[in-house]
């Protein structure tokens, strides 16, 4: 282990910095410094010396030269196991430096700002910093290098136990440099490689460089012989599945955790108390209520046998009753913002059953990803929320006030479920669900038939379909089964014929103007 003898500080984020760098010279820690940051120190009485002191070499070009020297780089990445290495800066009055503690110029902060300039961008590209990190990364058998604010008191401690930086946590530290000099570089080639010959930005880069941490390996992915890995977003989206806390259970599978997504997602779009319950990816009950126990009994309801072995997402937090009533059911995973102490002693007699507390907030992913053969497809998330003023009614009869909360409900769920997509509703209830098919007849069939099988009536309920009804025959199926009210977003060729057939069974009917392909 190298003795740590001098320290370089250069930050962006002086987040903590003058309390870091006090500890350090408390423990004999000579400090270089550059700009802003020198003169924080010097306000803050720690003394550091300038880095154009140090090299003798004034900072010019507005300061975008200054660490870039041999008396910088070479006190870096000279390797202190190397004689000739070592006789090398002796040499040339060079003295090592044994610790870099820099993180970089604000440009993924500059160029969310819609008001940027391609200008502003520029100049908060960092390259000193860059290559300083990147040099000590490199030498992390003897230099130790700090990226994140975070990791001052883990480097403060080792250097006050041992007088230095262990190699475990150098080497830690070093992943951790590449890793963000790498999210750096790929944020100003995204935006560079968006703009267009006059500067303008697209919705799409030219170049996608995207960076995920690992949470966890999964025993296994979707089937047994898959390997699987769960990744977080780099710059995390709040609210979001990454981002829960398990209480108890089991470690999450991978099936789990595309589960708990559907099912988060889908109870996030509710403002009232709210239960969904997921299985295989889809919605099979959805309600809303007084509160959570009510909610669940109602989503429990519309499909009691795919609940079994279910995923079940709260808006609420979950109380003992709700608790104690989940707990007659077999269940994967429970989710809400919030677990009540009662409710997770409750909980706790199912040893297995995994129990996930995630912040309610109701950002969306920018982007969704899907993987094909040699390449990436990338789209905007389908983040739409319909409002009541949006709908167009197209057919006689008009939907009456709880129809029109109804077919609004009806509609939320569909956007959560697989294309083709029938949803029919009563009483802010899903009460059958058809999913995944190739014709939406069959869709409605079968969310008929999920109904029937569920003892619900579907007598006076409201249908959504996430897509058109390309013939009536969709629409007479959901009409026969009992819907009085229909919700699609309308756009056929044979749209007139539809709304026809509406006329005809004296049902009404709203489009929407937006679809909900979710394949």
């Amino acid at each position: 282990m190298t003795k740590l003898r001098r320290a370089l500080i250069s930050v962006s984020d002086k987040s903590g910095i003058a309390e870091f760098a006090r500890a350090l010279t408390d423990l004999g820690v000579e400090l270089l410094s550059t700009g802003g940051t020198a003169k924080l120190l010097e306000k803050a009485g720690v003394a550091a010396t300038e880095v154009s002191a140090h090299t003798g070499f004034p900072e010019m070009l507005d300061g975008r030269v200054k660490t870039l020297h041999p008396k910088i780089h070479g006190g870096i990445l000279a390797r202190r196991d190397s004689a000739a290495h070592m006789a090398a800066i002796e040499r040339a009055a060079i003295a090592p430096i044994d610790l870099v503690v820099v993180n970089l110029y604000p440009f993924r902060a500059t160029v969310a700002d819609p008001d940027s300039r391609l200008e502003d961008a520029i100049e908060n590209i960092d390259i000193g910093g860059p290559a300083m990190l990147r040099s000590a990364a490199k030498n992390h058998a003897a230099v130790a290098v700090v990226v994140d604010p975070a990791d001052y008191a883990r480097v403060l401690e080792e250097v006050r136990a041992s007088g230095g930086v262990s190699d475990r946590t150098r080497f830690a530290l070093a992943t951790k440099a590449f890793a963000h000099t790498a999210a750096y570089d790929g944020a100003i080639a995204n935006y560079l490689s968006s703009l267009d010959a006059e500067g303008r930005r697209g919705a799409f880069p030219g170049v996608l460089s995207l960076q995920f941490e690992k949470l966890q390996d999964m025993r296994y992915g979707e089937n047994p012989h898959q390997a699987a890995a769960f990744y977080r977003d780099a710059q995390p989206l709040p609210g979001g599945i990454a981002g829960y806390r398990q209480l108890q259970g089991k470690d999450l599978s991978y099936n789990n955790v595309a589960d708990a997504d559907a099912a988060w997602e889908c109870v996030k779009s509710f403002g009232e108390p709210a239960c969904v319950i997921v299985k295989h990816a889809n919605p099979c009950g959805a309600a809303i209520g007084k509160n959570v126990l009510d909610a669940y009994r109602k989503a429990f309801k519309t499909d009691p046998t795919s609940a079994f072995g279910g995923i079940l997402a709260f808006n609420r937090a979950l109380d003992r009753a709700a608790a104690a009533q989940v707990g007659k059911q077999f269940a994967e995973v429970i989710i809400a913002p919030r677990v009540e102490p009662a409710a997770r002693a409750e909980l706790a007699k199912k040893q297995n059953l995994r129990v996930l507390e995630v912040p309610l907030a109701h950002e969306a992913n920018a982007h969704e990803f899907k993987r094909v053969g040699g390449g990436l497809l990338v789209q905007s998330t389908d983040a739409h929320r319909l409002q009541a003023g949006e709908l167009k009614t197209v057919t006689r009869k008009k939907p009456s006030k709880a129809q029109l909360a109804d077919l609004m409900f009806a509609w939320r769920v569909a956007r959560f479920v697989k294309s083709n997509a029938i949803v029919f509703a009563r009483g802010g209830t899903t009460l059958g669900v058809g999913a995944g098919q190739m014709s939406r007849v069959d869709s409605a069939r079968i969310a008929a038939f999920k109904a029937k099988a569920a003892g619900l009536s579907l007598k006076a309920a409201v249908a959504a379909s996430d897509a058109f009804f390309p013939f009536r025959d969709g629409l007479d199926v959901v009409v026969k089964a009992g819907a009085v009210a229909v919700i699609q977003p309308g756009g056929s060729v044979r749209d007139d014929e539809v709304i026809a057939a509406a006329d005809e069974r004296k049902v009404a009917m709203v489009f929407t103007g937006v679809r909900h392909f979710r394949h």
